[in-house]
């Protein structure tokens, strides 16, 4: 394996050259990936237990020659991923990246704090509320939910993170008030189409199963949740002597980007209690755009939002926002106070800890990645960023509209286009050959997708957002499928 005859006593891990060095030469052959990943398979190729075959079978005893280790990054690791840097990457939703990021993101490995309190980080603590303040403000959040006003906000790694703590604090603020014993009383509503890390979150703070409410949508209202239809469930869970607890309305759902009313479903919430928590993750970003903020209409009657910057914001993985109207709720669900952790400054309780907004004790500094990210682009081009891909997907879109042989299931508002290929036979519904259409697509390595089953029907999703991608990579999308379904017609 290459290994190194250097005797163990020069060891010297953060040597200020030779880290230069070695990062340049890790900065450039990420330079080199990027330049080449159109060239990869976008979907990996790899079998099942290829990488243990490669491998040996001990760790290293002796320490080898970064040019080794990257020279196997390149032969064995960059085949056994699915590149989702790719212009040709469509599918789930895209995690997008920036050099912008990638700069906050090496600050934010580089300076290594730990800032779970903020005497152990002053500085991180305070740049993430300013910066939690700055994108509220940029999705004219109500001032409610900022620092400014009685609210705030705290950076999670994700949105089920997001959902944990959410669902906890409404959880205990309902049991301080009923008593503890009625927790098997609570009840989660969601639509049929709402994220499954919500059912995750709800069974890991103590929600039987039983007591979670998927609600089914439909496609005359294009999948969003339908208000009347929340009311009716509580109404009939109130007279089973069950507590409604939570509501979770998105703002562009996985499966077809569907935009749950915020303004109705608010009303039915505050009228009976229930906690309002807005999951915004893929289409929040897009609300800072003027044209698009009228989706988050109605967020002044919920209780909390989430958004991810890192699926459309420019903002590497990982980085979630989440912002409470009340702060305390959390605090109250999530504080714990160790002798050790004691210091003056939070005795004040005049400053933030953030160990109390989160499960975790230890957090990464990813303020400083979002804050470089907003400052090295501004509102400005970040808004250009979120329009080019919503213009790809309206050409998209036309493209599939223009050939008769397909439909557009739903109508695009973001940047997810949802299509199938129509069936030429009454007595098929279209499941076989859109899924014979999309493997034979992704199996091609010119291109990933993904798919959906939405009211029984399966429907091929062509998420863009993948910030290399460009007109030529849509068309070239377009072809790709157009070809293959040729094929398929012909057998």
């Amino acid at each position: 394996m290459g290994s190194l005859s250097r005797p163990v006593d020069t060891f010297s891990p953060l040597d200020t050259e030779n880290f230069v060095n070695e990062s340049f030469r890790v900065v450039q052959f990420i330079a080199n990936y990027y330049q080449n990943v159109e060239k990869y398979p976008v979907r990996s190729q790899v079998e099942p237990g290829y990488l243990q075959k490669l491998s040996p079978s001990e760790a290293p005893y002796f320490p080898e020659p970064l040019e080794t280790i990257l020279g196997e990054t390149e032969s064995r690791i960059l085949p056994g991923l699915t590149h989702w840097q790719s212009p040709n990457f469509f599918a789930y939703f895209q995690a997008n990246a920036s050099t912008a990021a990638f700069l906050g993101e090496m600050l934010c490995t580089g300076l290594n704090v730990v800032g779970f309190s903020w005497i152990s980080s002053p500085a991180a603590t305070e740049l993430e509320a300013i910066v939690m303040d700055w994108m509220g403000k940029m999705l004219k959040l109500p001032r409610a939910f900022l620092f400014t006003g009685q609210g705030g906000g705290v950076l999670y790694g994700s949105t089920c993170e997001a959902m944990v703590c959410t669902l906890a604090a409404a959880r205990d603020k309902a049991l301080k008030e009923l008593g503890p014993e009625k927790i098997t009383k609570l009840v989660v509503y969601a639509s049929d189409q709402t994220h499954s890390s919500l059912q995750k979150a709800a069974k890991l703070v103590g929600i039987l199963p039983s007591n979670f409410r998927a609600i089914k949508t439909s496609q005359s209202n294009y999948f969003a949740l339908a208000p009347e239809d929340v009311m009716s469930a509580i109404k009939d869970d109130l007279a089973r002597g069950l507590v409604p607890l939570f509501l979770c309305a998105t703002i562009g759902t996985t499966a077809v980007g569907a935009v749950d009313p915020l303004d109705e479903l608010g009303k039915v919430t505050n009228e009976y209690g229930v906690w309002l928590h807005v999951d915004a993750a893929y289409a929040g970003s897009a609300c800072i755009c003027p044209e698009f903020r009228k989706y988050l209409d109605g967020v002044e009657l919920a209780d909390s939002l989430s958004m991810n910057p890192h699926k459309w914001f420019l903002t590497n993985m990982d980085c979630c926002c989440l912002w409470v109207r009340k702060p305390s709720m959390l605090i109250e669900s999530l504080s714990t106070s160790p002798e050790i952790l004691r210091n003056s400054a939070s005795e004040t309780e005049g400053v933030v800890d953030y160990k109390d907004w989160q499960i975790a004790l230890s957090r990464r500094f990813r303020a400083i990645k979002l804050w470089m990210v907003i400052r090295r682009y501004g509102v400005v081009n970040l808004m250009a960023h979120v329009r080019s891909d919503v213009r790809l997907a309206r050409r998209f879109e036309e493209l599939v509209r223009g050939d008769e042989r397909f439909e557009v299931v739903v109508p695009r508002k973001f940047a997810l286009v949802c299509f199938r290929l129509e069936t030429r036979r009454e007595e098929e519904d279209g499941r076989e050959v859109n899924m014979k259409l999309l493997e034979a697509v992704n199996s091609s390595g010119r291109a990933f997708m993904t798919h959906a089953v939405v009211d029984g029907t399966y429907i091929i999703r062509c998420a863009i957002g993948a910030t290399l991608t460009e007109e030529r990579h849509v068309d070239g999308l377009w072809k790709l499928v157009q070809e293959k379904a040729d094929q398929l017609l012909k057998i």
